[in-house]
């Protein structure tokens, strides 16, 4: 298997779309990965969050907060979905502090190893900390192009794109070829090493 014993998380929160993150569950264990759904536990040993298209219920018990340095960087891959989670996920009790998930964003771009894969409205995530966007190639929903624009991204008019550690994508219908260039990403990496170690 392709990814065999690499992790990678996903974020979540309510009005995600279903089709999307069931396809993430499926088709990376396929690969050989294991996939983390994480968000803010809120202080709970489970939060059951619904779909935006159906109400579907998905149940995550893993909390991103508690990522250190180190376990943070078991994760060969974050993926920012797309729907209302990024939204969700940017709120902040506290105004002038970060949101716990941007700042979760910003330490793993500040480590290349990690790949970014931020599909869709998932951009929302990157607002408050812009200079991780600013240069960077990329593609967003239609919705966002100002506010990839406000960032200093370079817009792409691709369905995928790759900028070295960024994988963006441009819909929540674009999941599978999302999905297909991560694990192509992280393949190549895994090949590279073991080149290295050979």
């Amino acid at each position: 298997m392709t990814l065999n014993g690499q992790k990678i998380a996903v974020l979540m929160e309510s009005d995600f779309y279903e089709p999307e993150i069931l396809y993430y569950q499926r088709r990376f264990a396929e690969e050989g990965a294991e996939v983390h759904f994480m968000t803010r536990m809120w202080g709970n040993d489970r939060l059951v969050f619904r779909g935006h298209e159906h109400r579907m219920p998905f149940e995550v018990s893993e909390s991103f907060e508690d990522l250190d340095e180190y376990a943070l960087r078991e994760f060969a891959a974050l993926i920012v979905p797309s729907g209302i989670v990024a939204d969700r996920l940017r709120y902040t009790e506290t105004v002038g502090e970060l949101p716990p998930a941007s700042q979760l964003l910003r330490r793993a771009f500040a480590d290349p190893a990690i790949i970014k894969g931020i599909i869709c409205h998932g951009m929302w995530l990157a607002a408050p900390i812009p200079a991780v966007i600013r240069g960077r190639r990329a593609v967003v929903h239609n919705n966002l192009l100002g506010d990839l624009a406000n960032m200093g991204g370079v817009y792409v008019d691709q369905d995928v794109v790759v900028d070295e550690d960024l994988v963006t994508a441009r819909t929540g219908n674009h999941c599978h070829q999302f999905a297909r260039q991560i694990i192509e990403e992280l393949a190549k990496r895994s090949s590279r090493r073991h080149a290295v170690l050979s």
